[in-house]
């Protein structure tokens, strides 16, 4: 939905019940200026943003794939490599 800045301030309780249902676009001298949204969508908005470094990804990947990762190492213990150029999973400090 788009109101005016003047609608806006007028209805706020409105203008945030909506918000909770679908984005509200503020105009300001004939352009959209704004855009209320509700809690719920402005975190998954914050949270697509943010960029994670490498380390901090190998870590999470490590911590969710730790059981997976070790029966890989137990099977190269156990079996050994079956092709030339292959190195054992070795989840890095």
């Amino acid at each position: 939905m788009q109101v005016t800045a003047t609608q806006a301030k007028n209805r706020f309780g409105y203008v945030c019940a909506l918000a909770k249902t679908e984005p509200v676009f503020i105009e300001k001298d004939g352009r959209v200026d704004s855009v209320i949204v509700s809690l719920e969508q402005f975190e998954a908005l914050k949270a697509a943003g943010e960029k994670k470094s490498m380390a901090r990804r190998q870590k999470e990947f490590n911590d969710s794939y730790k059981n997976w990762i070790a029966l890989q190492n137990d099977h190269f213990a156990k079996n050994g490599l079956w092709c030339d150029g292959l190195v054992p999973w070795m989840e890095k400090p």
